[in-house]
């Protein structure tokens, strides 16, 4: 008997630029920036803790096993990060309520495992959340019931207050592309496109060391401050910094030469400084190519890229 056919990912081709009038696009990438300068501002505490990479990599891996869209990888990494936010605040304040009443540690230590226990079905939720998000309605086979995946879901839902359709930062990433696609840009948007999914992969599954290494280098110190750190976490949230250090980088590994043209775009368009996209680029790509890697033309250092990248803007104005 012939095995049933599985269905298949949603293909990078699928994707098509130019099929949305600009009017609509200026509207929407409005949209995406009034979003992400909200999340911004609000950006603090502990946010972005659980984007570790085993996490990362079990949602990537259970998305592949399904056949979703890529999106919705992207979704359910930001949604299972920020549940399982809100349900470290709620165990924080409750320890609290239990020193301030003197009572035993001992429901503080039940919290913590009854958390630990259902972190695989909560993150399982939220990749399906995620998916129905995207108009994928497949329950798959796991180790739990119907029953506790629907329970599970309810929860995490009335934890985030049933707010989960926030933009990820693919959604900047495309977003950019199409506009760079009405502006002319000389590497086509198609072709970006592929190599930014392959970068963004990259960043999500190296949160931590390619921000540890962005802090570095903006404060020109290899060991920051508690201080510091707590500062940077707007740095963190901002996902339209991401998608033009993700399309910086892109470009660089497409086409060179036309990078300061790529770059000069997309400072026109965000308004974010010419040092800021090659300092996040430079990042990127030291951390995709290697700075030891034989063979390979490396990026400049971040000083020196921003220079180049200053002449290559004025160049196309």
């Amino acid at each position: 008997m012939d095995r049933p056919v599985r269905p298949r990912l949603a293909s990078v081709r699928d994707f098509q630029f130019g099929a949305v009038a600009a009017e609509t696009i200026e509207d929407a990438l409005f949209h995406l920036a009034q979003q992400n300068e909200q999340a911004v501002q609000e950006a603090a505490g502990q946010m972005g803790s659980f984007r570790e990479t085993r996490f990362v990599e079990f949602v990537f891996l259970l998305s592949e096993q399904w056949c979703l869209e890529k999106s919705v990888s992207y979704q359910a990494v930001e949604i299972l990060e920020r549940f399982m936010i809100k349900q470290a605040e709620s165990i924080c304040r409750q320890a609290t309520i239990q020193l301030r009443d003197k009572t035993e540690s001992q429901t503080w230590r039940a919290l913590k495992e009854q958390l630990f226990n259902k972190f695989i079905l909560r993150l399982v939720s939220c990749v399906q959340l995620a998916s129905k998000l995207s108009f994928h309605y497949k329950a798959l086979g796991y180790l739990h019931t119907k029953e506790e995946l629907l329970e599970s879901e309810l929860d995490v839902l009335k934890s985030l207050n049933f707010q989960i359709n926030l933009p990820t930062p693919l959604a900047y990433v495309e977003m950019l592309l199409e506009v760079l696609g009405y502006n002319g840009c000389l590497v086509p948007a198609t072709q970006l496109h592929a190599t930014c999914l392959t970068l963004l992969d990259l960043v999500y599954l190296l949160h931590e060391p390619i921000y540890e290494s962005l802090l570095r280098a903006s404060i020109e110190n290899s060991t920051p401050s508690q201080l510091q750190g707590e500062k940077f976490v707007s740095v963190k949230e901002d996902f339209m910094l991401l998608a033009v250090g993700i399309i910086a980088a892109s470009a660089f590994i497409q086409n060179h030469e036309c990078w300061g043209q790529v770059v000069g775009h997309l400072q026109a368009i965000t308004g974010i400084s010419l040092e800021s996209i090659a300092q996040f680029s430079y990042a990127i790509l030291t951390h995709s190519v290697g700075a030891n890697t034989p063979g390979r033309q490396q990026p400049d250092p971040p000083h020196l890229a921003a220079r180049a990248l200053r002449a290559a803007a004025a160049s196309t104005t």
